[in-house]
């Protein structure tokens, strides 16, 4: 069990949440989407949200700016947070814009928003979950990718609330957040997304 639980941190870790979200809207939309762009968007999604950060993680470490990736000092997230919003505004710059996926570009303007407010959080010396604040994110987001395109997304919006309980527990369980740290985050996640709905739902 104790594995088990650790599993949810690195499998649902937040830098692989944006990646996560993308692919499951090119999975579920009914539009047509060309082999060539779903796998030039991902590939493009996937280097900035998740290759960048990491290379830069190990480059933080060598410097011991932070200690582990998992940020568990509060201070040490000042650098990678802040590196992190200008790389989600490089892809809401980039890879998608409003009226070719509207979708994916308010997605993407939450996350932005998300990782502001954890970043203002920080400032204030206050620590929340960043995973849960992740895997929140993505709930709302396909449960909003349901209601737009009237389709059954059930199997998935059931997967990714055991995918929140399991990294609610996995944090809880190795003692690095609180219940108010995961559920500041769990509604840091959500709210930005819920607000996003407007533009393109």
């Amino acid at each position: 069990m104790n594995i088990f639980l650790r599993i949810g941190a690195y499998v649902f870790h937040p830098l692989l949440m944006p990646l996560f979200g993308t692919f499951i809207y090119f999975v579920v939309t009914p539009r047509f989407v060309e082999q060539d762009l779903f796998l030039a968007k991902l590939t493009a999604v996937c280097i900035i949200s998740f290759l960048i950060p990491l290379v830069t993680y190990f480059l933080l470490k060598n410097l011991h700016i932070v200690s582990s990736i998992q940020l568990e000092d509060v201070k040490e997230r000042k650098v990678p947070l802040m590196l992190q919003c200008l790389l989600l505004l490089l892809i809401i710059k980039m890879v998608f814009n409003p009226y070719d996926s509207p979708e994916l570009y308010y997605f993407f303007v939450a996350v932005l928003f998300s990782a502001i407010a954890a970043l203002f959080l920080v400032f204030l010396k206050q620590k929340i979950s960043l995973h849960q604040m992740a895997i929140a994110g993505v709930t709302m987001f396909v449960i909003g990718l349901s209601v737009h395109f009237k389709v059954n997304l059930l199997v998935w919006i059931i997967l990714l609330f055991v995918a929140n309980g399991w990294v609610a527990s996995s944090r809880l369980h190795t003692n690095s957040h609180t219940v108010p740290e995961l559920v500041m985050g769990f509604f840091l996640g959500v709210i930005p997304q819920l607000v996003m709905l407007n533009f393109w739902l």
